[in-house]
């Protein structure tokens, strides 16, 4: 399958650099996956789309305010340094620029110096392990060092950090925002819960690889980044019941639907406890073991994402659907607009 299949027009105009000032005021696309029809409708009406006894799925990651500007302390030269993955007890797999000027043994020094940090290994394309020495507890001193590390289509600079991050953001791990997740209130998710649909939680850290364009001509070539995910046993029984009693079991963002159908591809349809690491890469042709709909932001061309959701509502519905959403001027990616891919009635 060509990854030329994906793409489609998109004006930059439409790329939303600021969140709403209301999570819930974002437009809505409902898109019928097998007739291929779509309704425009507000965010908030996702509650009259939803049926009693469906059960929405939300992954709690939390994102790390990880990328951190310091000195370098021989030089006084400016160094970023964007944390990845915790290596080791406050060792940290990281993306430096410029590269070039940071060596085995570089020390960095950031903010009044209450961090530093000790390049260790030298890593592929930019990669730097490096070791880190400060005094106090290290996720509070990131927390105010740090920044939030928006995708790179994002040019404005964001007031209110935490407009990043879900709500019920809790397990600390993530890249970047699960951003579907971001619509929704505590209000929202109660008047979800008082109709009488499931709503449970899920963890997927999310990666910098989310953001890397695919690179091969050929999808089926393609490999995907792996992301570590955790699902508990009550999540587990929840999803499991509302799936046995007929309800619909609905992602919301393409994080919660890859870590869904990890675990069910491997264990008959069903979710059990775990945790581990996924590469899973879901295009044309997958047939689903656990998803009947999804909640999801509007996707980059030739993303792996869009290559996803078009499983789930086939490709030509889905672009046939993105181009009426440049018609109609929908804001997209990270703090736009949302599409439901809405379940079969049943």
């Amino acid at each position: 399958m060509d990854v030329n299949d994906f793409d489609f027009e998109l004006p930059e105009s439409l790329i939303a650099q600021t969140p709403l000032a209301d999570r819930t005021a974002s437009r809505l696309m409902v898109l019928d996956k097998v007739t291929g029809d779509v309704k425009h409708r507000q965010f908030r009406q996702i509650v009259d789309e939803l049926q009693r006894g469906d059960v929405l799925v939300l992954n709690d990651t939390r994102v790390l305010p990880a990328r951190l500007i310091g000195t370098k302390e021989d030089t006084g030269a400016s160094i970023e340094v964007l944390l990845l993955k915790e290596t080791g007890p406050d060792e940290w797999e990281t993306l430096v620029k410029p590269a070039k000027r940071v060596k085995v043994g570089t020390v960095v020094t950031f903010g009044d110096g209450s961090l530093e940090a000790e390049c260790t290994e030298i890593l592929e394309q930019g990669g730097r392990i490096f070791k880190f020495r400060y005094e106090g507890i290290f996720y509070e001193i990131l927390e105010s060092l740090g920044q939030m590390p928006l995708p790179p289509y994002i040019t404005e600079t964001l007031d209110d950090q935490s407009r990043y991050q879900t709500v019920f953001a809790r397990e600390r791990g993530s890249a970047a925002a699960p951003t579907a997740g971001l619509h929704f209130t505590e209000e929202i998710l109660q008047e979800i819960k008082d109709k009488g649909v499931g709503v449970e939680f899920i963890t997927l850290h999310v990666g910098l690889g989310t953001f890397r364009p695919v690179s091969v001509d050929v999808i089926e070539e393609h490999t995907m980044h792996s992301e570590y995910y955790q699902v508990t046993e009550q999540a587990a029984t929840a999803i499991n019941e509302a799936k046995a009693r007929g309800g619909n079991v609905i992602a919301v963002g393409t994080t919660s639907a890859r870590t869904l159908e990890t675990i069910a591809s491997l264990n008959d349809g069903k979710i059990v406890p775990a945790s581990g690491w996924t590469s899973i890469f879901i295009y044309p042709g997958y047939r689903f073991s656990i998803l009947d709909g999804m909640l999801t932001n509007f996707h980059l061309p030739k993303s792996t994402l869009i290559m996803l959701i078009s499983a789930m509502a086939s490709r030509e519905h889905v672009l046939a659907a993105y181009k009426e959403a440049v018609q109609e001027k929908y804001r997209f990616f990270s703090f736009g607009d949302a599409m439901f891919i809405k379940p079969n009635a049943k």
